[in-house]
């Protein structure tokens, strides 16, 4: 892979890679007005082969296996434009390419560049190839997901898949419930944002055709969905005219007259239905637009000014190791466990430094990264360069890690909260400094 070299991982098996394989070779079996039926899809989507292939490798720096040409981009055309001999998913198990046997982040990229808007062919069935790859990668702990955006489509990465992240989702009001009561959070939502919170809401409000487990067909709406998902924390209430709290099925009503704080799980839960358009933008400009300092930021209402980990940032780190760390630490913020979640970035901290090994060692490693990230300028070199050695004596006399016994103990969360956040910062910097590999 262009850029830096690091130990390669290899958890996705040879059966997995097979079965993904053999998706493109033999297609797969849909659902489609009452009838199954088998849709194919082309690895290199709206593209020509050589042109996707040339998207991802250095092609004129590669060998050929034909020995009348002197690379492999004159080799390849003459076996798939020219003669058109080359078997029809050649490159999976072409050696140069290193698909069936080389590290997992060599594969995940290549699979994440076949969904990639410029590639995809939008009318194809793209995304039914792209639910049936995560099934099987899932089996080995990865999975792709929408990490950016370009020209309002998404772009995908890949990440460590996190099961957990599948169980129950708890809402605002619920995971802040002690910060709350104890009046660390002050939420007030006026009336004009309220109504335009539920404008909004209201266009979202989709109604949808489900069945039964006993074969009954109805409809349900977005908002049933919502009342749904919160009855299974409390059951949703408003304030009447007599000023009394009660229950209330009106989706209005809640949003007019209920808690601050329900009407941001209520947010909450609309997203999870309205996750492929632009909900998430549109209810952070009614925030901003009203001087709430909360945003929506992949499914969860935060704090403007928490810094959580952007899940598109992860998308040039090209090492596994790292990559699970910080959705480790991420994962623990969120659910306020400020110490496993300090461990786990100073962990990824550490990895960070050695990025560029074996190629490096771990001082070289981590001075191309200060190099990189100051753009050779002398004045932020300096910086960074400062910034990791502060950070590292910091590591080295708090007791951030629970084992080392010996260190200053670190008793109070809004300490862990700035260590978090300061080595968040330098961090959130570096990766967007790597070689993310523009060629494989």
């Amino acid at each position: 892979m262009k850029g830096g070299a690091f130990e390669s991982v290899h958890r996705i098996s040879e059966i997995t890679k097979r079965d993904i394989l053999d998706l493109f070779n033999n297609g797969i079996e849909i659902e489609e007005y009452f009838e199954t039926k088998k849709v194919t899809y082309l690895y290199f989507g709206r593209m020509e082969e050589l042109e996707f292939l040339k998207r991802l490798y250095d092609l004129k720096s590669m060998p050929s296996l034909d020995s009348r040409f002197s690379d492999a981009e004159s080799d390849i055309r003459q076996h798939t434009v020219n003669n058109n001999d080359y078997p029809f998913c050649w490159v999976f198990e072409d050696e140069r390419f290193q698909l069936k046997d080389g590290s997992d982040e060599v594969y995940l990229k290549f699979i994440c560049e076949i969904f990639h808007p410029t590639v995809r062919f939008e009318k194809g069935y793209w995304k039914k190839f792209l639910d049936e790859i995560n099934k099987l990668l899932q089996n080995d702990a990865y999975e792709l997901y929408p990490s950016e955006k370009i020209s309002n489509r998404d772009i995908y990465g890949w990440r460590i898949f996190q099961p957990e992240e599948n169980k129950m989702f708890i809402p605002y009001s619920q995971r802040n419930e002690k910060a709350i009561k104890e009046k660390k959070i002050v939420l007030s939502i006026k009336r004009s944002a309220r109504n335009q919170i539920y404008q909004l809401l209201e266009r979202y409000n989709e109604i949808y055709r489900e069945t039964s487990e006993t074969g009954w067909q109805y409809n349900i709406s977005t908002s049933d969905k919502v009342f749904n998902d919160i009855s299974q924390f409390y059951p949703p209430r408003c304030y009447n005219d007599q000023k009394q709290y009660v229950e209330t099925n009106s989706l209005q009503d809640f949003i007019y007259y209920s808690s601050p704080n329900c009407v941001m799980d209520a947010i909450e839960f609309y997203e999870k239905y309205n996750r492929s358009n632009d909900f998430e933008m549109e209810i952070n400009a009614i925030l901003k637009l009203n001087g709430i300092a909360l945003k929506l930021c992949h499914g969860k209402i935060t704090s403007t000014f928490d810094i959580p980990i952007k899940t598109g940032i992860f998308t040039p780190i090209q090492e596994a190791g790292l990559k699970e760390l910080l959705q480790e630490a991420t994962k623990y913020y969120d659910e306020g466990n400020f110490k496993n979640a300090v461990e786990k970035l100073w962990d990824a901290f550490e990895r960070l430094k050695t990025y560029y090994s074996p190629a490096l060692d771990k001082k070289e490693s981590i001075n191309k990264i200060i190099r990189n990230m100051g753009s050779n300028k002398e004045p932020y070199k300096e910086l960074f360069e400062k910034e990791f050695h502060e950070l590292t004596t910091i590591g080295n006399n708090f007791r951030i890690r629970h084992h080392e016994t010996t260190k200053t103990d670190i008793e109070d969360n809004r300490h862990y909260d700035y260590f978090y956040k300061r080595c968040l910062s330098l961090i959130s910097v570096a990766i967007q400094y790597l070689d993310s590999g523009g060629m494989l």
